[in-house]
């Protein structure tokens, strides 16, 4: 039964085999390419619609020529790449399927050359000329096969195998596929690079870049006492001084020219000039504890203390010590009713038992309910507020063992601190852009933050986005980045 379960298994996979454009090889592929470009294609709108594309076609338009220019040296240079930058403050970087390549301007802002920008493209068009998403694709459905024929021959060894593939791929597509195809992009990014005019040891810059922001990122979690958020696995597989990193960038540097590379700096930095900084105007802008809304006209407040977090479809809201959480979203309203009457028909709340509330005028409906999912069983606190043919639904809970009454009294005194925008508050719903400055002498990044207005810690940040991270200071006549 082994026998034949094997010889099975095997005929049905030599049956789907492929050249891999990369290496040459014949190799396991439960994937077509018109299949590889058909999910590109499908993926590509809803990318767009989570994160949204930035709105700078001169900047849309320089990264895909820095990515055409690398894609043309590529292994598959017959498909039709497509660049963009994505309205996200991430510092990430991923590829779908197919040819199509997003960098958030979150990365942008930190990088310091064109050079780098292509080490980050070169990177991830490696990912799509080695067919990583196909080949990852192709391992789980493999693994399901092999389990799925187990199941008929052999009862007993189990048929709970329907996973969903697609969400193996796009976690690897966000997060990384592994050290061997990380490393393999690594090779490809580096060889593109280098066939470009680049020099392949930009890819190190990238990595230290990461790596600050990852020191960073630990450093700011450490003292607001919470975990830190990882981020992408663009490089993060190896750190800077990866032996086998190195070796793949010395060899690169092989196909270079001979003249030394311009690294583009003065080019991308100009670029950057104006760039967003931060929340941008359509997502809302967070300024400490306090939110701004300009296209949607609203504002409000959190306790003091409270750590927020802005993401395409909601504001999330954590109390110091994660000892309390909300979250804000919003829904279109399209009939005449109540806010109580929302909460019973729209969000299945049965007979709330609350208060109408009415912050700035607004009409409001609170009420203290049995919250369900994965909060199921915990008291919270849910807020309707009707604005500008809006429903804005404030939903909130404490930590488990934590005061429940402190966080109903906050997540009560912030539903009633929704308000429309006041004239004063407009400045403050405009977002954070990107400045370039030549430093003086004696200038330090210290003096720099004064004028600053970044929240928390602004000459770290200075740092950062300057590569002189912990410590480091500006030579004068450089170029800087600050913002305003």
């Amino acid at each position: 039964m082994r026998k034949l379960l094997a010889s099975i298994s095997v005929a049905v996979l030599l049956a789907a085999c492929a050249t891999n454009p990369v290496s040459g090889r014949r190799e396991m592929a439960l994937m077509s390419e018109q299949q590889e470009l058909a999910i590109g294609r499908d993926m590509h709108p809803k990318v767009l619609q989570a994160y949204g594309e930035y709105d700078d076609p001169a900047l849309q338009a320089y990264v895909r020529g820095v990515g055409e220019k690398l894609a043309a040296v590529s292994h598959r240079a017959n498909l039709i790449y497509r660049f963009t930058v994505v309205d996200s403050t991430d510092i990430n970087a991923f590829a779908l399927p197919g040819g199509y390549i997003y960098i958030t301007r979150g990365l942008l802002a930190y990088m310091s050359s064109e050079a780098e920008l292509a080490g980050v493209l070169g990177h991830e068009i490696g990912h799509v000329t080695a067919r990583h998403a196909v080949r990852q694709y192709t391992a789980a459905t493999a693994a399901q096969l092999g389990m799925t024929l187990g199941s008929i021959f052999v009862p007993g060894l189990g048929n709970n195998v329907a996973q969903n593939v697609m969400g193996v791929l796009g976690q690897a597509t966000l997060s990384g596929y592994g050290r061997e195809h990380e490393l393999e992009s690594d090779s490809l990014g580096a060889e593109y690079l280098a066939q470009a005019g680049y020099d392949p040891q930009a890819i190190l810059g990238v990595l230290r870049t990461l790596k600050a922001q990852g020191d960073y990122a630990t450093a700011q979690a450490k003292a607001e006492g919470r975990e830190p958020q990882a981020y992408h696995g663009l490089f993060a597989s190896h750190p800077d001084e990866d032996t086998r990193l190195k070796e793949v960038l010395t060899k690169a540097s092989f196909l270079a020219p001979d003249t030394p590379a311009d690294d583009g700096r003065e080019r991308f930095q100009k670029r950057l000039d104006g760039l967003v900084f931060g929340d941008s105007t359509v997502q809302g802008i967070r300024r400490e504890n306090r939110f701004y809304h300009g296209p949607l006209d609203f504002a409000l407040e959190f306790p003091p203390g409270w750590r927020l977090q802005n993401q395409p479809d909601r504001l999330l809201a954590i109390a110091p010590g994660g000892s309390a959480q909300a979250q804000l979203t919003s829904q279109d309203l399209n009939q005449r009713e109540t806010p109580r009457e929302f909460m019973i028909r729209r969000l299945g709340i049965r007979n709330p038992a609350g208060q109408e509330i009415s912050p700035a005028g607004l009409p409001g409906y609170s009420a203290n309910v049995q919250l369900g999912g994965a909060l199921a069983r915990r008291q919270g606190r849910v807020a309707v507020i009707f604005h500008r043919n809006q429903a804005y639904i404030l939903v909130g809970v404490a930590k488990e063992g934590g005061d429940a009454q402190a966080a109903d009294r906050a997540l009560l005194q912030t539903a009633l601190s929704f308000h429309p925008l006041r004239e004063d508050e407009r400045a403050l719903a405009k977002p954070l852009r990107l400045r370039l400055k030549t430093a003086a002498p004696g200038d330090n990044f210290a003096q720099l933050a004064k004028g600053s207005r970044l929240p928390g810690d602004a000459t770290a940040q200075l740092r950062l986005l300057n590569g002189h991270y912990p410590t480091g200071e500006p030579a004068a006549g450089d170029t800087l980045k600050i913002v305003r």
